[in-house]
C-alpha cells in the first residue's frame, strides 16, 4: 500500500476509515441484534469494527490507525444502543453528554498530534522492530487492538446499564458527571501544557501546570473519566460493572505507565530525579 506523504491526505484517509468502521459496526449490530442478546450484539459490532480498523493498519503498516478508536467507538456505540432502547432518561442524557464531551476532546487532541500515516507511535515501532514478525502480528491484533477494545467495552457497561434501565436521577448521577467532566478538564489542561512545553523545551522534563504535581495527569484524567461513568450507574443495583473501570485502571498502571516511564528514564536525564520528587498521579 502506497503511504501518502501529506498529513492532510493521511488525515482524510483515517477519517474515511472511521466512517466505514462506524457503518460496518452499525450494519453488524442491526444484523446481530435479532439473533442474540442486545449487549452481545453491541460487542460483536465493536469487535467487527476493530477487526476492520486493524486490517487497514496492516495495509498501511501502521498500528496507529487504531489510535482514535479509543475515543471514537464509545459515542457511536452508546448512541446506537440508546436508539435501540428508545428511553432516554435524564441519567442517560447526562451520561451521553459526558461521553461526548470526553470523546470530542480526546479525538481533537489526537487530531492535533497526528503526524500522518508515515508516523507510527514509538510503542508500536518498538514491538515491530524487536519481535519476530509472526509474534508481532499476534501482539498487534490481540494486545494493541483487541485488548483496548475489550477494556473500553467493559468500561462502557455501566453506561449501557443506564440506557437499558432508564433510572431516575440521583445524587450519584451528578457526582459521576462531575467526576467525568473534571477528568476531561484535567486531560485538556495536562495535554495543552505538555504540547506547549515540548515545543518550547524539546527533550526536557515537563514540570509545568499539573505536571509539577503528578507525572501522569493525562492518564489520571482517563482513569477518572471511566470511574465517573461507573459512579453515575450507582443509582442502579450493584453488579459486576465495576470491572470495566478496574480493568482500565490496571491497563494504565501495569502497561501504559511502565512503558512511558521506561522511555522517559532512557531519553531524559532529569526524569529519574523528577520521578523521585513527583507523585504518580495528581
Amino acid at each position: 500500500m502506497n503511504i501518502p506523504q501529506s498529513r492532510t491526505i493521511s488525515f482524510i484517509i483515517v477519517a474515511i476509515v472511521y466512517v466505514l468502521a462506524s457503518v460496518i459496526g452499525v450494519v453488524t449490530y442491526q444484523y446481530s441484534v435479532d439473533r442474540m442478546n442486545a449487549l452481545w450484539a453491541l460487542f460483536v459490532a465493536d469487535f467487527v469494527a476493530t477487526v476492520f480498523t486493524w486490517a487497514v493498519g496492516l495495509l498501511y503498516r501502521n498500528v496507529s490507525v487504531y489510535d482514535p478508536y479509543w475515543s471514537v467507538a464509545p459515542p457511536v456505540l452508546l448512541t446506537l444502543y440508546a436508539l435501540l432502547m428508545n428511553q432516554l432518561s435524564l441519567p442517560a442524557f447526562v451520561m451521553l453528554f459526558t461521553v461526548y464531551v470526553w470523546a470530542i476532546r480526546l479525538t481533537g487532541n489526537w487530531a492535533v498530534t497526528f503526524m500522518g500515516l508515515r508516523h507510527e507511535d514509538w510503542r508500536y515501532t518498538k514491538y515491530r522492530t524487536s519481535l519476530h514478525p509472526v509474534l508481532f502480528h499476534l501482539v498487534n491484533f490481540f494486545g494493541l487492538n483487541l485488548v483496548p477494545t475489550i477494556v473500553v467495552f467493559f468500561a462502557m457497561v455501566p453506561a449501557i446499564r443506564i440506557l437499558e434501565m432508564a433510572p431516575a436521577a440521583t445524587i450519584f448521577t451528578w457526582i459521576g458527571a462531575t467526576m467525568s467532566l473534571s477528568a476531561v478538564m484535567i486531560q485538556h489542561w495536562a495535554d495543552t501544557s505538555a504540547h506547549q512545553f515540548r515545543r518550547e523545551h524539546p527533550g526536557e522534563v515537563c514540570r509545568v501546570g499539573l505536571w509539577k504535581h503528578g507525572r501522569h495527569p493525562n492518564y489520571f484524567g482517563e482513569i477518572l473519566m471511566w470511574w465517573g461513568i461507573w459512579a453515575q450507574s450507582l443509582c442502579l443495583p450493584m453488579d459486576w460493572s465495576i470491572a470495566g473501570a478496574l480493568l482500565n485502571t490496571l491497563l494504565f498502571l501495569c502497561i501504559s505507565i511502565p512503558l512511558m516511564e521506561k522511555r522517559q528514564l532512557k531519553n531524559k536525564p532529569g526524569y529519574a530525579q523528577y520521578r523521585k520528587e513527583t507523585r504518580l498521579f495528581i
